[in-house]
């Protein structure tokens, strides 16, 4: 997988450039050329818990208006360090799109318009097919998952990743997990990924080892996406996502750690 690509990588393909952008900021503010607009709320689950993937009738539907075909090549991009980006490229990936055809613009679009051109113009795409895969293999990892494998994390066996801020993992979190606040993986200048050295210093600082299987979770999946995206970009093979996070570990009595 090559999740992250640079600016240069997007002006030298044809691909389908997806701005999750609210709609307001991609039609005022502007956009990149062509990119047509598939706004973080139309495909953040509205049905049962926070965070979960949309119905696979309504992705379908979304991104078959939005003129995305089912083998497309995709870069999405945000204004936010690719965050949003990448909720909807695991969006994508875990309903089933081919990973090596899923990318995060790496930076994000306020990067982008420092020396690249954006317009305002309308995009209307033409309506496109698009079938989504139900039998493709995803890294999802559930409740009763995560769960069993808590001795496994004790143990240190299995490293349990808790991608949010530290004032969210003082105040609570699964027992075993090392805190890593995905922001610490981006440059807040250049607005993209820090250079790869630097990851891995900070991932093996935190006990990340890309030997040993790694379950990710933050609160409702946006976060942990993100994360998720940049261990694959660095070689990690065994990484799982615990898409209920701690949203659904609380509601079903999971045990919390405090400090």
């Amino acid at each position: 997988m090559q999740p992250f690509v640079p600016a240069s990588w997007v002006q030298d393909r044809d691909v389908a450039v997806v701005d999750v952008r609210e709609p307001w900021e991609y039609d005022s503010i502007g956009h990149l050329p062509g990119a047509v607009n598939v706004p973080f709320d139309a495909f953040r689950s509205d049905e049962g818990e926070a965070g979960k993937l949309p119905p696979r009738a309504e992705w379908e539907s979304l991104l078959a208006d939005a003129g995305v075909g089912s083998d497309a090549e995709i870069v999405a991009y945000d204004d936010t360090q690719g965050v949003f980006a990448a909720r909807f490229v695991v969006t994508a990936l875990l309903l089933g799109h081919d990973p090596g055809r899923l990318h995060v613009l790496d930076g994000d679009f306020s990067s982008w318009q420092r020396e690249h051109e954006t317009t305002t113009d309308t995009v209307d795409p033409e309506a496109a097919s698009y079938e989504s895969d139900p039998d493709a293999e995803t890294p999802l990892v559930d409740f009763e998952t995560v769960r069993a494998l808590l001795p496994a994390i004790e143990a240190g066996d299995v490293t349990l990743v808790d991608t949010r801020e530290d004032w969210e993992f003082e105040e609570g979190h699964i027992p075993g997990a090392v805190q890593l606040d995905w922001r610490e993986l981006v440059d807040e200048e250049r607005r993209g990924l820090r250079p790869a050295d630097e990851l891995r210093a900070l991932l093996a600082d935190r006990g990340i080892d890309p030997k040993r299987r790694a379950v990710l979770y933050c609160n409702t999946a946006r976060r942990v996406s993100h994360t998720y995206l940049v261990l694959r970009q660095l070689g990690y093979e065994s990484v799982d996502l615990y898409e209920g996070s701690l949203t659904e570990w609380q509601e079903r009595g999971g045990e919390l750690v405090t400090g």
